[in-house]
Protein backbone atom coordinates (compact mmCIF):
# COMPACT_ATOMS: atom_id res chain seq x y z
CA UNK A 1 0.00 0.00 0.00
CA UNK A 2 3.07 2.23 -0.06
CA UNK A 3 2.62 5.27 -2.27
CA UNK A 4 -1.17 4.93 -2.51
CA UNK A 5 -3.50 7.82 -1.93
CA UNK A 6 -6.55 6.36 -0.23
CA UNK A 7 -9.86 8.20 -0.04
CA UNK A 8 -12.09 6.23 2.31
CA UNK A 9 -15.77 6.35 1.43
CA UNK A 10 -16.87 3.76 3.98
CA UNK A 11 -15.31 1.32 6.39
CA UNK A 12 -16.40 -1.54 8.61
CA UNK A 13 -14.32 -2.86 11.48
CA UNK A 14 -15.18 -6.40 12.58
CA UNK A 15 -14.68 -7.90 16.02
CA UNK A 16 -12.04 -10.17 14.52
CA UNK A 17 -9.92 -7.07 13.92
CA UNK A 18 -10.44 -7.09 10.16
CA UNK A 19 -11.08 -3.80 8.39
CA UNK A 20 -13.32 -3.74 5.29
CA UNK A 21 -13.20 -0.49 3.33
CA UNK A 22 -14.58 0.99 0.12
CA UNK A 23 -11.89 3.36 -1.10
CA UNK A 24 -10.05 5.02 -3.96
CA UNK A 25 -6.54 3.60 -4.05
CA UNK A 26 -4.58 5.51 -6.69
CA UNK A 27 -3.32 9.01 -7.41
CA UNK A 28 -5.83 9.68 -10.21
CA UNK A 29 -8.85 8.46 -8.25
CA UNK A 30 -9.73 5.86 -10.88
CA UNK A 31 -8.99 2.65 -8.96
CA UNK A 32 -11.94 2.19 -6.65
CA UNK A 33 -11.82 -1.02 -4.67
CA UNK A 34 -13.34 -2.97 -1.84
CA UNK A 35 -10.41 -3.72 0.44
CA UNK A 36 -9.80 -5.98 3.44
CA UNK A 37 -6.83 -5.42 5.71
CA UNK A 38 -5.63 -6.10 9.26
CA UNK A 39 -6.73 -9.26 11.06
CA UNK A 40 -5.17 -12.69 10.50
CA UNK A 41 -6.29 -13.32 6.90
CA UNK A 42 -4.59 -12.20 3.71
CA UNK A 43 -5.12 -8.72 2.28
CA UNK A 44 -7.90 -8.73 -0.32
CA UNK A 45 -9.19 -6.34 -2.96
CA UNK A 46 -11.44 -6.27 -6.03
CA UNK A 47 -10.10 -6.66 -9.55
CA UNK A 48 -9.64 -3.54 -11.66
CA UNK A 49 -12.49 -4.19 -14.07
CA UNK A 50 -15.52 -2.06 -14.92
CA UNK A 51 -17.67 -5.18 -14.72
CA UNK A 52 -16.83 -5.40 -11.04
CA UNK A 53 -16.93 -1.71 -10.03
CA UNK A 54 -17.49 1.21 -12.41
CA UNK A 55 -16.72 4.57 -10.75
CA UNK A 56 -18.49 3.64 -7.50
CA UNK A 57 -19.46 5.94 -4.66
CA UNK A 58 -19.60 3.87 -1.48
CA UNK A 59 -22.23 4.79 1.12
CA UNK A 60 -22.35 2.02 3.74
CA UNK A 61 -21.02 -1.41 4.72
CA UNK A 62 -22.57 -3.88 7.18
CA UNK A 63 -21.97 -7.42 8.35
CA UNK A 64 -25.28 -9.31 8.15
CA UNK A 65 -25.19 -13.03 8.98
CA UNK A 66 -27.28 -15.49 6.98
CA UNK A 67 -27.42 -18.15 9.69
CA UNK A 68 -25.67 -19.40 12.84
CA UNK A 69 -22.60 -20.59 10.92
CA UNK A 70 -20.00 -17.82 11.34
CA UNK A 71 -18.08 -19.16 8.30
CA UNK A 72 -21.09 -18.14 6.21
CA UNK A 73 -21.02 -14.48 7.33
CA UNK A 74 -21.19 -11.93 4.54
CA UNK A 75 -20.32 -8.23 4.36
CA UNK A 76 -22.79 -6.13 2.38
CA UNK A 77 -21.77 -2.93 0.58
CA UNK A 78 -24.20 -0.23 -0.56
CA UNK A 79 -23.00 2.07 -3.33
CA UNK A 80 -23.84 3.76 -6.63
CA UNK A 81 -21.99 3.23 -9.89
CA UNK A 82 -22.26 3.72 -13.64
CA UNK A 83 -24.40 0.92 -14.96
CA UNK A 84 -22.64 -1.15 -17.63
CA UNK A 85 -25.90 -2.92 -18.48
CA UNK A 86 -27.69 0.36 -19.27
CA UNK A 87 -26.25 0.47 -22.81
CA UNK A 88 -23.03 1.49 -24.47
CA UNK A 89 -22.20 5.17 -24.15
CA UNK A 90 -24.92 5.83 -21.56
CA UNK A 91 -23.89 7.41 -18.24
CA UNK A 92 -26.73 5.95 -16.17
CA UNK A 93 -26.29 5.70 -12.40
CA UNK A 94 -27.65 2.68 -10.55
CA UNK A 95 -27.65 1.90 -6.85
CA UNK A 96 -26.17 -1.45 -5.89
CA UNK A 97 -26.01 -3.81 -2.98
CA UNK A 98 -22.90 -5.98 -3.22
CA UNK A 99 -21.55 -8.64 -0.92
CA UNK A 100 -18.44 -10.67 -0.20
CA UNK A 101 -17.82 -13.58 2.14
CA UNK A 102 -15.99 -12.44 5.25
CA UNK A 103 -13.72 -15.51 5.01
CA UNK A 104 -12.86 -15.06 1.30
CA UNK A 105 -9.10 -15.53 0.68
CA UNK A 106 -9.17 -15.49 -3.12
CA UNK A 107 -8.26 -18.29 -5.52
CA UNK A 108 -5.24 -20.54 -5.88
CA UNK A 109 -4.50 -19.78 -9.57
CA UNK A 110 -7.33 -17.42 -10.58
CA UNK A 111 -8.23 -14.25 -8.62
CA UNK A 112 -5.18 -14.56 -6.39
CA UNK A 113 -5.67 -12.16 -3.43
CA UNK A 114 -8.79 -10.92 -5.21
CA UNK A 115 -12.39 -11.33 -4.10
CA UNK A 116 -13.73 -14.60 -5.45
CA UNK A 117 -17.21 -14.30 -3.89
CA UNK A 118 -18.17 -10.74 -4.92
CA UNK A 119 -21.62 -10.37 -6.49
CA UNK A 120 -23.95 -7.38 -6.75
CA UNK A 121 -27.58 -6.55 -7.52
CA UNK A 122 -29.47 -3.37 -8.32
CA UNK A 123 -31.53 -1.64 -5.63
CA UNK A 124 -34.65 -0.09 -7.15
CA UNK A 125 -36.47 2.85 -5.57
CA UNK A 126 -39.17 4.25 -7.82
CA UNK A 127 -42.66 5.71 -7.85
CA UNK A 128 -45.10 3.96 -10.20
CA UNK A 129 -46.31 6.31 -12.90
CA UNK A 130 -48.89 6.35 -15.70
CA UNK A 131 -48.45 4.05 -18.71
CA UNK A 132 -45.91 1.98 -16.79
CA UNK A 133 -43.34 4.80 -16.69
CA UNK A 134 -41.83 4.99 -13.21
CA UNK A 135 -39.96 7.88 -11.62
CA UNK A 136 -36.65 6.40 -10.49
CA UNK A 137 -34.50 7.66 -7.64
CA UNK A 138 -31.05 6.38 -8.55
CA UNK A 139 -28.57 8.29 -6.39
CA UNK A 140 -28.06 6.69 -2.97
CA UNK A 141 -27.56 9.18 -0.14
CA UNK A 142 -27.58 7.11 3.08
CA UNK A 143 -28.41 3.68 4.51
CA UNK A 144 -29.58 2.69 7.98
CA UNK A 145 -30.00 -0.85 9.31
CA UNK A 146 -32.89 -1.13 11.72
CA UNK A 147 -31.84 -4.11 13.80
CA UNK A 148 -34.51 -6.53 14.98
CA UNK A 149 -34.53 -9.42 17.44
CA UNK A 150 -33.45 -11.59 14.51
CA UNK A 151 -29.96 -10.32 13.64
CA UNK A 152 -30.20 -12.07 10.28
CA UNK A 153 -33.13 -9.96 9.08
CA UNK A 154 -32.74 -6.23 9.75
CA UNK A 155 -34.90 -3.77 7.85
CA UNK A 156 -32.82 -1.59 5.54
CA UNK A 157 -33.83 2.07 5.19
CA UNK A 158 -32.23 4.02 2.35
CA UNK A 159 -32.45 7.65 1.17
CA UNK A 160 -32.33 8.22 -2.59
CA UNK A 161 -32.26 11.36 -4.69
CA UNK A 162 -32.84 12.32 -8.29
CA UNK A 163 -31.86 15.69 -9.67
CA UNK A 164 -32.57 17.01 -13.16
CA UNK A 165 -33.25 20.32 -14.83
CA UNK A 166 -36.98 19.97 -14.22
CA UNK A 167 -37.26 17.86 -11.09
CA UNK A 168 -35.47 17.47 -7.76
CA UNK A 169 -36.76 14.81 -5.46
CA UNK A 170 -35.89 12.52 -2.59
CA UNK A 171 -37.35 9.22 -1.50
CA UNK A 172 -36.97 6.74 1.34
CA UNK A 173 -37.31 3.05 0.46
CA UNK A 174 -37.28 0.07 2.83
CA UNK A 175 -35.82 -3.31 1.88
CA UNK A 176 -36.17 -6.77 3.39
CA UNK A 177 -33.18 -9.09 3.61
CA UNK A 178 -35.33 -11.91 2.22
CA UNK A 179 -35.72 -9.96 -1.04
CA UNK A 180 -31.98 -9.22 -1.22
CA UNK A 181 -31.09 -12.88 -0.68
CA UNK A 182 -33.67 -13.92 -3.28
CA UNK A 183 -31.99 -11.67 -5.86
CA UNK A 184 -28.56 -13.14 -5.03
CA UNK A 185 -29.98 -16.66 -5.33
CA UNK A 186 -31.58 -15.89 -8.69
CA UNK A 187 -30.16 -15.88 -12.23
CA UNK A 188 -26.96 -14.08 -13.13
CA UNK A 189 -26.98 -11.24 -15.68
CA UNK A 190 -25.29 -12.18 -18.94
CA UNK A 191 -24.23 -10.54 -22.19
CA UNK A 192 -22.81 -12.73 -24.93
CA UNK A 193 -21.09 -10.03 -26.95
CA UNK A 194 -21.01 -6.27 -27.68
CA UNK A 195 -24.04 -6.51 -30.01
CA UNK A 196 -26.13 -8.69 -27.73
CA UNK A 197 -28.69 -7.50 -25.22
CA UNK A 198 -28.33 -8.22 -21.53
CA UNK A 199 -30.41 -11.11 -20.27
CA UNK A 200 -30.62 -13.83 -17.65
CA UNK A 201 -27.90 -16.48 -17.87
CA UNK A 202 -29.56 -19.75 -18.88
CA UNK A 203 -26.53 -22.01 -19.07
CA UNK A 204 -25.03 -24.30 -16.47
CA UNK A 205 -23.85 -22.60 -13.29
CA UNK A 206 -20.76 -24.31 -11.82
CA UNK A 207 -20.68 -25.80 -8.33
CA UNK A 208 -20.29 -24.45 -5.74
CA UNK A 209 -22.47 -21.58 -6.86
CA UNK A 210 -20.43 -18.36 -7.33
CA UNK A 211 -20.99 -16.00 -4.40
CA UNK A 212 -21.41 -18.65 -1.70
CA UNK A 213 -18.98 -19.01 1.20
CA UNK A 214 -16.92 -22.08 2.08
CA UNK A 215 -18.84 -23.28 5.14
CA UNK A 216 -20.88 -26.14 6.55
CA UNK A 217 -23.82 -24.83 4.53
CA UNK A 218 -21.90 -25.16 1.27
CA UNK A 219 -20.07 -28.42 1.91
CA UNK A 220 -21.63 -31.66 0.83
CA UNK A 221 -20.36 -35.23 1.22
CA UNK A 222 -17.52 -35.69 -1.25
CA UNK A 223 -17.41 -31.95 -2.06
CA UNK A 224 -15.93 -30.18 0.91
CA UNK A 225 -14.13 -26.82 0.67
CA UNK A 226 -11.96 -25.53 3.49
CA UNK A 227 -11.47 -22.12 1.82
CA UNK A 228 -12.07 -20.31 -1.44
CA UNK A 229 -8.63 -21.50 -2.61
CA UNK A 230 -10.25 -24.94 -2.93
CA UNK A 231 -12.94 -23.68 -5.32
CA UNK A 232 -12.53 -24.98 -8.89
CA UNK A 233 -11.14 -22.54 -11.45
CA UNK A 234 -14.42 -22.77 -13.36
CA UNK A 235 -16.22 -21.23 -10.38
CA UNK A 236 -13.76 -18.35 -10.14
CA UNK A 237 -13.81 -17.71 -13.90
CA UNK A 238 -17.61 -17.59 -13.85
CA UNK A 239 -17.59 -15.24 -10.85
CA UNK A 240 -15.14 -12.93 -12.65
CA UNK A 241 -17.36 -12.75 -15.75
CA UNK A 242 -20.77 -12.60 -14.01
CA UNK A 243 -20.64 -10.31 -10.94
CA UNK A 244 -24.12 -8.83 -11.59
CA UNK A 245 -27.42 -10.50 -10.77
CA UNK A 246 -30.26 -10.29 -13.29
CA UNK A 247 -33.17 -9.55 -10.95
CA UNK A 248 -33.20 -6.22 -9.11
CA UNK A 249 -34.19 -5.82 -5.47
CA UNK A 250 -37.56 -4.12 -5.10
CA UNK A 251 -38.52 -2.21 -1.95
CA UNK A 252 -41.17 -3.46 0.45
CA UNK A 253 -44.64 -2.68 -0.92
CA UNK A 254 -42.92 -1.91 -4.27
CA UNK A 255 -42.77 1.83 -3.60
CA UNK A 256 -41.18 4.40 -1.28
CA UNK A 257 -42.52 5.07 2.20
CA UNK A 258 -41.68 8.77 1.83
CA UNK A 259 -41.26 11.12 -1.14
CA UNK A 260 -40.18 14.77 -1.08
CA UNK A 261 -40.25 16.76 -4.32
CA UNK A 262 -38.92 20.25 -5.06
CA UNK A 263 -38.19 21.03 -1.42
CA UNK A 264 -35.69 23.80 -0.48
CA UNK A 265 -33.25 21.34 1.08
CA UNK A 266 -31.51 18.03 0.47
CA UNK A 267 -32.11 14.92 2.57
CA UNK A 268 -28.76 13.61 3.80
CA UNK A 269 -28.85 11.00 6.61
CA UNK A 270 -31.45 8.79 8.20
CA UNK A 271 -31.80 6.90 11.49
CA UNK A 272 -34.89 4.97 12.58
CA UNK A 273 -36.39 3.97 15.92
CA UNK A 274 -39.04 1.25 16.19
CA UNK A 275 -41.52 2.45 18.80
CA UNK A 276 -44.16 0.42 20.62
CA UNK A 277 -47.48 2.28 20.72
CA UNK A 278 -50.94 1.48 22.03
CA UNK A 279 -52.09 0.09 18.67
CA UNK A 280 -48.86 -1.51 17.40
CA UNK A 281 -45.32 -0.76 16.30
CA UNK A 282 -44.27 2.29 14.32
CA UNK A 283 -40.96 3.15 12.71
CA UNK A 284 -40.09 6.77 13.47
CA UNK A 285 -37.67 8.19 10.90
CA UNK A 286 -35.29 11.03 11.78
CA UNK A 287 -33.94 12.55 8.56
CA UNK A 288 -31.32 15.29 8.45
CA UNK A 289 -31.02 18.01 5.80
CA UNK A 290 -28.29 20.22 4.42
CA UNK A 291 -29.82 23.32 6.08
CA UNK A 292 -29.45 22.23 9.70
CA UNK A 293 -32.91 20.76 10.27
CA UNK A 294 -34.16 17.28 11.17
CA UNK A 295 -37.48 15.83 10.01
CA UNK A 296 -39.31 13.45 12.33
CA UNK A 297 -41.63 11.35 10.17
CA UNK A 298 -43.75 8.20 10.30
CA UNK A 299 -45.34 6.34 7.39
CA UNK A 300 -48.78 4.81 7.95
CA UNK A 301 -50.43 2.07 5.91
CA UNK A 302 -54.19 1.96 5.44
CA UNK A 303 -55.22 -1.67 5.92
CA UNK A 304 -54.05 -3.91 3.07
CA UNK A 305 -53.55 -0.96 0.73
CA UNK A 306 -50.14 -0.30 -0.80
CA UNK A 307 -50.64 3.42 -0.31
CA UNK A 308 -48.80 5.06 2.56
CA UNK A 309 -49.61 8.23 4.46
CA UNK A 310 -46.62 10.32 5.40
CA UNK A 311 -47.05 12.15 8.72
CA UNK A 312 -44.44 14.75 9.64
CA UNK A 313 -44.47 14.87 13.43
CA UNK A 314 -41.88 17.63 13.79
CA UNK A 315 -39.40 19.65 11.78
CA UNK A 316 -36.63 20.65 14.17
CA UNK A 317 -34.22 23.45 13.30
CA UNK A 318 -31.28 22.09 15.28
CA UNK A 319 -28.75 24.81 14.44
CA UNK A 320 -29.59 28.52 14.42
CA UNK A 321 -27.46 29.14 11.34
CA UNK A 322 -28.47 26.90 8.41
CA UNK A 323 -25.57 24.48 8.03
CA UNK A 324 -25.31 21.02 6.46
CA UNK A 325 -25.71 18.20 8.95
CA UNK A 326 -22.79 15.83 8.47
CA UNK A 327 -23.57 13.10 11.00
CA UNK A 328 -26.65 11.64 12.62
CA UNK A 329 -26.76 8.96 15.30
CA UNK A 330 -29.44 7.61 17.61
CA UNK A 331 -29.26 6.22 21.14
CA UNK A 332 -32.44 4.32 21.97
CA UNK A 333 -31.08 3.64 25.46
CA UNK A 334 -30.67 7.36 26.18
CA UNK A 335 -33.71 8.31 24.08
CA UNK A 336 -31.59 10.91 22.32
CA UNK A 337 -30.59 11.94 18.82
CA UNK A 338 -27.06 13.22 18.23
CA UNK A 339 -26.65 15.70 15.38
CA UNK A 340 -23.27 16.84 14.08
CA UNK A 341 -22.30 19.68 11.73
CA UNK A 342 -19.49 22.14 11.19
CA UNK A 343 -21.12 24.30 13.87
CA UNK A 344 -20.87 21.62 16.56
CA UNK A 345 -22.74 18.65 18.01
CA UNK A 346 -26.27 18.83 19.43
CA UNK A 347 -28.30 16.39 21.50
CA UNK A 348 -32.03 16.28 20.79
CA UNK A 349 -34.67 14.29 22.66
CA UNK A 350 -36.51 11.69 20.61
CA UNK A 351 -39.78 12.87 22.14
CA UNK A 352 -41.00 16.31 23.26
CA UNK A 353 -44.56 15.53 24.27
CA UNK A 354 -45.02 18.80 26.19
CA UNK A 355 -44.82 20.80 22.95
CA UNK A 356 -48.09 19.34 21.67
CA UNK A 357 -50.25 21.54 23.88
CA UNK A 358 -52.28 21.07 27.03
CA UNK A 359 -55.42 19.41 25.69
CA UNK A 360 -56.29 15.77 25.04
CA UNK A 361 -57.29 16.59 21.47
CA UNK A 362 -53.95 18.24 20.71
CA UNK A 363 -52.03 15.27 22.07
CA UNK A 364 -54.13 12.89 20.01
CA UNK A 365 -53.78 14.94 16.83
CA UNK A 366 -49.99 14.95 17.19
CA UNK A 367 -50.02 11.20 16.30
CA UNK A 368 -46.62 10.79 17.91
CA UNK A 369 -46.00 7.14 18.95
CA UNK A 370 -43.81 8.37 21.81
CA UNK A 371 -46.66 10.37 23.41
CA UNK A 372 -50.10 9.75 24.92
CA UNK A 373 -52.69 11.67 26.95
CA UNK A 374 -52.47 10.45 30.55
CA UNK A 375 -55.57 12.27 31.82
CA UNK A 376 -53.74 15.44 32.81
CA UNK A 377 -51.07 16.13 30.18
CA UNK A 378 -49.42 14.90 27.00
CA UNK A 379 -46.65 12.65 28.35
CA UNK A 380 -44.28 9.88 27.34
CA UNK A 381 -46.04 6.63 26.47
CA UNK A 382 -44.42 3.67 28.24
CA UNK A 383 -45.50 0.21 27.01
CA UNK A 384 -46.66 -2.07 29.79
CA UNK A 385 -47.28 0.80 32.16
CA UNK A 386 -49.85 0.18 34.93
CA UNK A 387 -51.50 3.53 34.27
CA UNK A 388 -54.95 2.77 32.92
CA UNK A 389 -55.83 6.17 31.55
CA UNK A 390 -53.91 6.55 28.29
CA UNK A 391 -55.33 8.00 25.09
CA UNK A 392 -53.46 7.52 21.83
CA UNK A 393 -54.54 7.16 18.20
CA UNK A 394 -51.54 7.06 15.86
CA UNK A 395 -53.24 5.52 12.86
CA UNK A 396 -56.24 7.85 12.64
CA UNK A 397 -55.54 10.75 15.00
CA UNK A 398 -59.24 11.12 15.75
CA UNK A 399 -59.76 13.16 18.94
CA UNK A 400 -63.54 12.84 18.68
CA UNK A 401 -63.25 9.19 19.69
CA UNK A 402 -60.33 9.43 22.08
CA UNK A 403 -61.23 12.61 23.94
CA UNK A 404 -65.02 12.58 24.02
CA UNK A 405 -65.04 12.72 27.84
CA UNK A 406 -62.29 15.34 27.99
CA UNK A 407 -64.37 18.42 27.11
CA UNK A 408 -63.68 17.86 23.43
CA UNK A 409 -65.54 20.50 21.50
CA UNK A 410 -65.29 22.79 18.57
CA UNK A 411 -62.81 25.14 20.15
CA UNK A 412 -60.14 25.10 22.82
CA UNK A 413 -59.34 28.65 23.81
CA UNK A 414 -55.62 29.02 24.43
CA UNK A 415 -55.36 32.24 22.56
CA UNK A 416 -52.60 34.77 22.38
CA UNK A 417 -53.92 38.34 22.27
CA UNK A 418 -51.63 41.04 20.94
CA UNK A 419 -51.58 44.34 19.08
CA UNK A 420 -49.65 44.89 15.85
CA UNK A 421 -49.04 48.29 14.25
CA UNK A 422 -48.57 48.66 10.51
CA UNK A 423 -47.82 51.67 8.34
CA UNK A 424 -50.26 52.47 5.55
CA UNK A 425 -49.05 51.40 2.08
CA UNK A 426 -46.25 49.30 3.64
CA UNK A 427 -46.12 45.53 4.08
CA UNK A 428 -47.23 43.96 7.38
CA UNK A 429 -47.08 40.39 8.66
CA UNK A 430 -49.34 38.69 11.23
CA UNK A 431 -47.55 35.59 12.55
CA UNK A 432 -49.42 32.39 13.40
CA UNK A 433 -47.96 28.86 13.25
CA UNK A 434 -50.06 25.78 14.14
CA UNK A 435 -48.58 23.19 16.49
CA UNK A 436 -49.36 20.30 14.15
CA UNK A 437 -47.76 20.15 10.66
CA UNK A 438 -50.95 18.46 9.42
CA UNK A 439 -53.28 21.25 10.58
CA UNK A 440 -54.72 23.82 8.19
CA UNK A 441 -55.01 27.47 9.17
CA UNK A 442 -58.02 29.71 8.62
CA UNK A 443 -57.90 33.50 9.11
CA UNK A 444 -61.04 35.33 10.24
CA UNK A 445 -61.65 39.03 10.72
CA UNK A 446 -64.12 40.35 13.32
CA UNK A 447 -66.93 42.31 11.68
CA UNK A 448 -69.61 44.42 13.31
CA UNK A 449 -71.85 41.46 14.06
CA UNK A 450 -69.95 38.30 13.11
CA UNK A 451 -66.62 36.90 12.04
CA UNK A 452 -65.87 36.54 8.35
CA UNK A 453 -63.12 34.63 6.60
CA UNK A 454 -60.33 36.86 5.28
CA UNK A 455 -60.50 37.27 1.50
CA UNK A 456 -57.15 36.34 -0.01
CA UNK A 457 -55.75 37.82 -3.22
CA UNK A 458 -52.46 39.11 -4.61
CA UNK A 459 -52.35 41.80 -1.91
CA UNK A 460 -53.34 39.68 1.11
CA UNK A 461 -51.68 36.26 1.18
CA UNK A 462 -51.75 33.32 3.61
CA UNK A 463 -48.35 31.65 4.18
CA UNK A 464 -47.11 28.76 6.33
CA UNK A 465 -45.98 31.29 8.94
CA UNK A 466 -48.92 33.70 8.96
CA UNK A 467 -50.90 36.35 7.07
CA UNK A 468 -49.00 38.75 4.81
CA UNK A 469 -50.31 42.15 3.72
CA UNK A 470 -48.12 43.16 0.80
CA UNK A 471 -49.62 46.69 0.88
CA UNK A 472 -51.56 47.71 3.95
CA UNK A 473 -54.69 49.83 3.52
CA UNK A 474 -56.54 51.87 6.13
CA UNK A 475 -59.60 49.61 5.90
CA UNK A 476 -57.47 46.58 6.87
CA UNK A 477 -57.54 47.67 10.51
CA UNK A 478 -59.44 45.27 12.75
CA UNK A 479 -59.27 42.15 14.89
CA UNK A 480 -57.88 39.04 13.13
CA UNK A 481 -58.40 35.53 14.50
CA UNK A 482 -56.06 32.70 13.51
CA UNK A 483 -57.60 29.22 13.83
CA UNK A 484 -56.24 25.75 13.10
CA UNK A 485 -58.40 22.89 11.89
CA UNK A 486 -57.61 19.18 11.90
CA UNK A 487 -59.97 16.18 11.94
CA UNK A 488 -62.89 18.35 13.01
CA UNK A 489 -60.92 19.89 15.87
CA UNK A 490 -60.78 23.68 15.76
CA UNK A 491 -58.51 25.75 17.96
CA UNK A 492 -58.06 29.52 18.17
CA UNK A 493 -54.30 30.10 18.22
CA UNK A 494 -54.11 33.88 18.32
CA UNK A 495 -56.23 37.01 18.23
CA UNK A 496 -54.41 39.99 16.73
CA UNK A 497 -55.59 43.59 16.73
CA UNK A 498 -54.15 45.31 13.67
CA UNK A 499 -53.90 49.12 13.85
CA UNK A 500 -52.98 51.01 10.68
CA UNK A 501 -50.84 54.13 11.13
CA UNK A 502 -51.32 56.82 8.52
CA UNK A 503 -48.40 58.92 7.31
CA UNK A 504 -49.01 61.95 9.58
CA UNK A 505 -49.47 59.77 12.66
CA UNK A 506 -46.29 57.84 11.93
CA UNK A 507 -44.24 61.05 11.53
CA UNK A 508 -45.58 62.37 14.81
CA UNK A 509 -44.76 59.15 16.71
CA UNK A 510 -41.28 58.95 15.22
CA UNK A 511 -40.58 62.60 15.97
CA UNK A 512 -41.71 62.34 19.59
CA UNK A 513 -39.61 59.26 20.23
CA UNK A 514 -36.42 60.55 18.60
CA UNK A 515 -36.72 64.00 20.20
CA UNK A 516 -37.02 62.35 23.62
CA UNK A 517 -33.92 60.26 22.96
CA UNK A 518 -31.95 63.29 21.74
CA UNK A 519 -32.99 65.27 24.82
CA UNK A 520 -31.74 62.46 27.07
CA UNK A 521 -28.38 62.50 25.30
CA UNK A 522 -27.90 66.28 25.55
CA UNK A 523 -29.27 67.09 29.01
CA UNK A 524 -26.07 65.96 30.76
CA UNK A 525 -23.75 67.89 28.37
CA UNK A 526 -23.03 71.46 29.61
CA UNK A 527 -23.17 74.00 26.77
CA UNK A 528 -24.60 71.61 24.29
CA UNK A 529 -27.19 73.14 22.04
CA UNK A 530 -30.54 71.58 21.34
CA UNK A 531 -32.39 71.71 18.08
CA UNK A 532 -35.70 70.06 17.48
CA UNK A 533 -35.77 68.14 14.23
CA UNK A 534 -38.11 65.81 12.36
CA UNK A 535 -36.89 62.89 10.26
CA UNK A 536 -37.68 62.60 6.58
CA UNK A 537 -39.60 59.55 5.36
CA UNK A 538 -36.54 58.34 3.47
CA UNK A 539 -34.60 58.10 6.75
CA UNK A 540 -37.09 56.00 8.68
CA UNK A 541 -35.12 52.86 9.47
CA UNK A 542 -36.46 49.40 8.54
CA UNK A 543 -38.14 47.71 11.48
CA UNK A 544 -39.08 51.03 13.09
CA UNK A 545 -42.74 50.08 13.27
CA UNK A 546 -41.79 46.87 15.05
CA UNK A 547 -39.71 48.87 17.54
CA UNK A 548 -42.63 51.20 18.17
CA UNK A 549 -44.76 48.18 19.04
CA UNK A 550 -42.00 46.75 21.21
CA UNK A 551 -41.49 49.96 23.14
CA UNK A 552 -45.18 50.61 23.61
Amino acid sequence: MDGWIMAFDIWLHLRSGELFTGLTADFLGRDSVIFRSLGGRSTMRTETDHKILHDPEFVAAHLIPDNDDRDDDKVYFFFTEKATEAGDGEEVIHTRVGRVCANDVGGQRVLVNKWSTFIKARLVCSVPGPHGIDTHFNQLEDVFLLRTKDERNPDIYAIFSTISNVFQGFAVCVYRMADIREAFNGPFAHKEGPDYQWGAYEGRVPYPRPGVCPSKITNQPGSEFASTKDFPDSVLQFARGHPLMWRPVQPALRQPVLVKANVPYRLKQIVVDRVEAEDGQYDVMFISTDVGSVLKVIALHAGNSLETEEVTLEELQVFKVPTPITSLDISVKRQALYVGSGAGVAQVKLHRCQTYGKACAECCLARDPYCAWDGASCARYVPGSKRRYRRQDIRHGNPALQCLDQNFGEDVEETEDRVVYGAENNSTFLECVPRSPQASVVWLVQGDERQEEVKLDDRVMSTDQGLLFRRLLNQDAGVYICRSREFGFTQTLSRITLEVLQGDTLDELVGQRDNARLSDLLKDRPGAGYRSWMPCHSFVRPGLVGQLYKNR
